[in-house]
């Protein structure tokens, strides 16, 4: 079953420009810079988006001179896959269960 912390982090990938940093993120290590110029976004929005995104231990931070890249926890997602693939697996063994009015 989903708990909190899996439906807040839900919540956190819900938003769309979460979401595409997220997908950016999949590919390459990258900095704030890279990801205004990907995204189109102001640098204070996406630096709140990434503060989420950190806070809820969906990426990292990486210091390199003035410059913070950012790399995503891919088992943070396979959790959270996991958590989905177990209640599709609840869905399959149950599906003839059907309680009566």
């Amino acid at each position: 079953m989903l708990t909190s912390v899996d439906t807040e982090l839900l919540r956190v990938l819900a938003d769309p420009l979460r979401l595409r940093i997220v997908t950016l993120l999949a590919h390459e290590t990258l900095c704030t810079t890279h990801l205004v110029e990907e995204t189109g976004a102001r640098q204070t929005n996406l630096s709140n988006h990434l503060k989420v995104l950190r806070e809820a231990g969906v990426v990292e931070t990486e210091p390199c001179g003035r410059f913070t890249y950012y790399r995503l926890k891919p088992e943070v997602l396979d959790a959270l896959a996991g958590q989905f693939a177990g209640l599709a697996a609840t869905a399959r063994a149950h599906a003839d269960s059907k309680r009566s009015c």
